[in-house]
């Protein structure tokens, strides 16, 4: 929503002000902002930073916003429009992902996101691995260019069936992983099945790489086979994008049945699965094994990254491949980036390998299972017109379909407007989506107290929408 309309409009606005002020002149506050231009917090944030990245204005945190000087700021004899022909008609679209990934502004509920608030995180037990890390002999050599043998073999261990350390990849976290698999899988132009809906991210990334993605439905068990199949015969494609657990957004597990169904559908069309397995650690309840481990031909490129259970900024994740796929797979992590930073190896396996991650895993689930519980609840209290399309057994996610005649985009904005953050459900789907709907995560509130808060702020905003 960074394109929304009335952002577009109150950025507008503002720059005829300031071309009329004086450098160093303050503009309003935010608050005073909000109120003359009727608009939500969030709008006037998103203006402001269009300002501050044109060079026009300077924030200073604690005291305002102030005109730039002159000579920071982009005039007459700065025009870059010849790069618009040098760079081509290609685009790199971060709209999406930015979204998921900004903060909250202060007074806001945030009821959407990808990572654990802070409140949830092992930062002590973390910063704690950091230091034994940073204490070991070759900390600051460079590692092995396929990762840490020690680090391989662990992610080799969590999944079990006959993965060996030799068949991972390390790398910088899940959304690299994902963009390296696309480039060593696929080339520019060809399509890629996706599941619909579908982690936006991986659509960004697909799109980035110059992929086509086509959707492939979803319904309470995950991927419909029957389609899966179809959707093989009918584009020729040879990746399938599949989140077999928890899937984001709806919630589904697929079952043991279904996920042999996958493997044996991809097999024959000669395709390969990449395996996001994202919530592996978020679930409150046993699920079947990673596709991966039922593998045996090489079809999974299996994917769990620790950067959403534990940090953002731990952004280390392993890669399951096997024969030429491994290989190009390697390839493209050494052209890219080389190699994953030592530090951030070694304070990985550090923490793995102590007493504090099985401590942290059991106390997360406690907390994810009550915030699901609570999050559904007052949803179903506040919210009875919204139906909520599964209530998984973990996750961080819940997938909502508004009534048919409300505007999705309205909501949401209405929402942002009485102060709670929601996915709107457009940017989950490679294609038109069937309906209105929104995502509400519940993992990144402060506390339940805050959660309930935020829902009551929602339903006003979809009463009022």
């Amino acid at each position: 929503m960074n394109d929304d309309s009335s952002i577009v409009r109150l950025t507008a606005t503002l720059r005829e002000e300031v071309s009329r002020l004086r450098p160093g002149d303050r503009l309003p506050s935010s608050r005073e902002l909000v109120r003359l231009h009727t608009v939500s917090p969030v709008t006037v944030s998103r203006a402001i930073g269009r300002l501050a990245a044109e060079g026009r204005v300077i924030t200073k945190p604690g005291s305002g916003t102030y005109v730039a000087p002159a000579t920071t700021r982009g005039g007459d004899n700065s025009d870059m429009s010849w790069q618009t022909v040098a760079l081509g008609d290609r685009v790199v679209d971060d709209s999406e992902v930015s979204g998921l990934l900004a903060s909250p502004p202060e007074g806001v509920i945030p009821l959407t996101g990808g990572y654990l608030n802070p409140a949830l995180r092992p930062s002590r037990a973390l910063s704690a691995a950091a230091s034994r890390a940073l204490r070991r002999p070759d900390v600051w050599a460079m590692p092995p260019l396929s990762g840490l043998p020690e680090l391989r073999r662990w992610f080799a261990q969590e999944l079990g069936g006959d993965v060996t350390p030799s068949d991972v990849l390390i790398v910088s976290g899940g959304q690299a992983a994902l963009t390296h698999a696309f480039r060593a899988l696929t080339a520019p132009g060809t399509p890629i099945l996706v599941e619909t809906p579908t982690y936006p991210g991986a659509l960004a990334a697909a799109r980035a790489t110059g992929l086509r993605a086509t959707a492939v439905p979803v319904d309470r068990e995950g991927v419909r086979p029957e389609l899966l199949a179809e959707a093989f015969a009918v584009t020729g494609a040879r990746v399938f994008l599949c989140q077999p657990t928890l899937h984001n957004p709806t919630g589904a597990t697929l079952p043991l049945e279904r996920r042999e169904q996958v493997l044996a559908i991809a097999r024959a069309a000669g395709a390969f699965v990449i395996e996001d397995d994202y919530a592996r650690y978020f679930t409150t309840a046993p699920a079947p094994p990673p596709m991966v481990a039922l593998d045996t031909h090489g079809t999974v490129v299996h994917i769990n990254s620790l950067t959403k259970v534990l940090s953002p900024n731990l952004r280390v994740a392993g890669v399951v491949a096997r024969g030429p796929a491994a290989r190009r797979l390697r390839a493209s992590q050494l052209v890219e980036s080389f190699f994953v930073a030592r530090l951030l190896q070694e304070t990985a396996l550090e923490f793995v390998g102590s007493s504090a991650w099985r401590r942290h895993l059991a106390a997360l689930g406690a907390d994810l299972a009550l915030r699901g519980d609570t999050l559904a609840a007052a949803l179903t209290a506040r919210m009875p017109g919204a139906a909520i399309h599964l209530v998984p057994r973990g996750g961080l996610h819940l997938w909502l379909r508004l009534p048919e005649d409300r505007d999705e985009e309205s909501v949401v904005e209405a929402a942002r407007r009485a102060g709670a953050l929601v996915s709107p459900g457009r940017i989950y789907y490679p294609a038109e989506p069937p309906g209105p709907r929104i995502r509400v995560t519940h993992s990144a509130a402060i506390h339940t107290a805050e959660l309930v808060e935020g829902v009551r702020r929602l339903a006003t905003a979809l009463d009022v929408s």
